[in-house]
């Protein structure tokens, strides 16, 4: 995600290293290069010009404390900026009415449909709402199968008309049904085409006078740089919607759709979806994007995730075991499934501060643990609860129904036990993140 960018940014903040101080000459040289590498990612560059001349109004304006290299505080300007420029803070779902409807709306092949699945996951799951889903697409053959298949996923009902080809009809057939059932959210996934035109604008337009939703999101492809924002100020225009809907940010985007569809249409960057996962939708936080961009990683993010795996009651037992030296193997299969909940592995390790640079070019698949998993899985319950009874002769055993060579095994067993001991002597630590440094994952 934004590599590239952020590549280009600590170069150019490279033209300030060794400086003592700021002056007029490398500020206009740093800012020239923030200026490239903005349009380089795909930025207007009348957006790129205007952010740079703040950032060199600001740093122009700054007195260098002693405690703080001019490079140092560039970047801070430079990522206060960045997050103002995408929104400032985060904008949450107006979800007063009942029920609340939402409306969304984008380009076919935007994630659109995918992200409705994600969206009544996010409502049921973090929300405690019970939502109801319509197909409202009636002209795209596997639309309201897909939405079916996303709906039994996620648990939902998903509300569709076969043979209905009056996409208003539906929706307002749905809102009754929604009444009817006591359903809190109504999510309405509406056509879409592969360019703009006058029949789903009209269409959108109607539904929208028809139940006069609450939300209007629009779904737009981050992948398509500059043209989501040209798209998006289209739908705008004619739908005045509510908030966007970046997806595909783990693809390879320059990240230009992000950093300016606010500045565009001035509406708010509410979600970004990330691969086809239907829990991996986040909340937008712009100033956490502005520190992942510039390299500083996300905690926060990632510890909110963490959060939502691992439950109070299951921390405190498995802090007991590890003071107690009990750890197993099925305890470390628990938090390897509660780890793989939480994302994309290399997504989670990005949000690690100086990590995202160091793995940017490799490749971690989310099929990372499975060999560590088939050791585990070719274990008896006994040796899984005690790891200590394996030997030389167990292990074989093990290599061989779980199709790896005996040196994984003795690998994995070492690394095991270094953790197991590295647990012991952080057991009086408080609020110990399990999983970290789990052993046999290869880059």
């Amino acid at each position: 995600m934004f590599d590239n960018l952020s590549e280009r940014l600590e170069s150019a903040f490279k033209q300030l290293k060794g400086e003592g101080r700021i002056n007029e000459i490398n500020i206009a040289t740093t800012v020239k290069e923030i200026r490239r590498a903005l349009v380089d990612a795909d930025v207007n560059f009348k957006i790129a010009k205007d952010f740079t001349d703040r950032v060199k109004e600001k740093a122009m304006g700054e007195k260098v404390l002693t405690a703080v290299s001019p490079g140092q505080l560039m970047v801070k300007i430079v990522k206060d900026e960045l997050a103002a420029l995408m929104g400032g803070s985060e904008a949450e779902l107006d979800l007063s009415a009942k029920p609340t409807i939402i409306l969304v709306a984008g380009l076919q092949g935007s994630g659109k449909t995918t992200f409705c699945g994600k969206l009544s996951n996010f409502l049921k799951t973090k929300k405690g709402l019970n939502p109801l889903l319509v197909a409202a697409d009636i002209y795209r053959p596997a639309a309201i199968d897909q939405l079916k298949v996303l709906a039994e996923q996620v648990k939902v009902p998903v509300y569709y008309e076969l043979e209905n080809k009056n996409a208003v009809e539906i929706v307002e057939n749905a809102l009754a049904q929604a009444k009817q059932d006591g359903n809190r959210v109504l999510i309405i996934d509406t056509a879409g085409r592969l360019a703009v035109d006058e029949v789903m604008m009209t269409e959108v337009a109607n539904i929208k006078a028809a139940v006069k939703p609450q939300e209007i999101l629009f779904v737009v492809d981050s992948m398509t740089g500059q043209d989501a924002v040209n798209t998006a100020k289209a739908f705008n225009d004619r739908l005045d919607f509510t908030g966007v809907v970046l997806t595909k940010l783990d693809g390879d985007t320059r990240g230009g759709a992000a950093l300016t569809i606010k500045y565009t249409v001035d509406k708010p960057i509410k979600f970004v979806s990330m691969g086809e996962k239907l829990d991996t939708l986040d909340v937008f936080y712009p100033e956490r994007m502005a520190q992942r961009i510039l390299g500083m990683g996300d905690i926060t993010t990632l510890v909110e995730r963490a959060q939502a795996q691992f439950d109070e009651a299951q921390s405190k037992k498995l802090e007991k075991k590890i003071r107690q030296n009990k750890f197993d193997f099925e305890d470390f299969v628990e938090q390897l499934q509660q780890i793989k909940k939480m994302g994309n592995i290399k997504d989670l390790m990005g949000m690690i501060p100086g990590i995202g640079k160091a793995i940017k070019d490799i490749d971690i698949s989310d099929d990372a643990f499975k060999g560590i998993e088939a050791i585990i899985h070719s274990m008896t319950l006994q040796e899984r609860r005690n790891p200590d009874m394996i030997d030389a002769s167990r292990r074989k055993r093990i290599a061989k129904g779980s199709g790896k060579d005996i040196s994984d095994v003795n690998n994995f067993m070492k690394q095991f036990e270094q953790m197991r001991q590295m647990m012991g002597q952080m057991g009086n630590m408080k609020n110990m993140m399990p999983g970290m440094g789990m052993p046999g994952m290869k880059r």
